[in-house]
């Protein structure tokens, strides 16, 4: 039986490779949950997903194998007995590279492993605003391991909490999920100078959402210290 990794246009042998790797591990990492079809399938799929826009092409199985790890524990959470009671949320801009990453960051800053949080875009860029990522190294968080990505129907579904950022009608909808509509002035982009107030009211932001969700935090937002 073919596997829907030999479906994958233009592969390498390095590149095959690498993927039947990253099949193994996450194989290894959802034993019990999902089968190998499963995880190829989605690997394939992942791959396929960033190889039209790919900078570097040597990084397009690391980033498939990502991207469908984060897509698998999506699927596991929507599946029956497999939600552990913390709450989910999904951050999403258009571009996935600057307000919802930073948004993203300041949730696993400040609540851990006590919540789960994922971000993706509607239209997302080819990499991370470089202003955004030195905005949050400012706080001591590193985002720069992030990568733009977009929104699928696994991590909508899994989500207890959707929160837009000026992705306005190219946002998803999902009937039954509760949506929050971050409206915060200013883009982030052109400079650091321009970046810091929305990297501030996301942060505050953030931290109110975890505390409304009864997230007990691991860390001190500053806006609230």
């Amino acid at each position: 039986m073919n596997s829907p990794l030999d479906k994958v246009a233009t592969l390498s042998i390095d590149q095959k490779y690498a993927l039947e790797m990253a099949a193994k591990q996450l194989e290894s990492e959802f034993v019990g949950v999902f089968g190998r079809p499963t995880i190829e399938r989605f690997l394939a799929t992942s791959y396929d997903e960033f190889a039209s826009r790919a900078t570097v092409p040597n990084y397009l199985p690391l980033l498939a194998e990502r991207f469908a790890r984060q897509r698998l524990h999506a699927l596991s959470v929507v599946q029956a007995d497999s939600h552990d009671g913390r709450p989910v949320v999904l951050f999403l801009c258009v571009k996935n590279a600057g307000k919802s990453q930073m948004a993203l960051g300041f949730m696993k800053h400040l609540a851990g492993d006590r919540a789960i949080g994922w971000s993706g875009g509607s239209e997302p860029g080819n990499q991370l605003n470089r202003h955004a990522v030195d905005a949050m190294h400012e706080l001591g968080i590193d985002i720069s391991d992030e990568f733009p990505k977009p929104w699928t129907e696994e991590t909508l579904k899994a989500a207890d909490v959707v929160v837009t950022m000026g992705c306005g009608d190219a946002c998803p909808v999902y009937p039954g999920k509760r949506y929050l509509d971050w409206e915060i002035e200013g883009e982030p982009g052109t400079s650091i100078e321009n970046v810091r107030p929305v990297r501030d009211e996301i942060e505050r932001r953030v931290a109110a959402l975890l505390t409304e969700l009864g997230v007990e935090l691991v860390a001190q937002p500053r806006a609230t210290a």
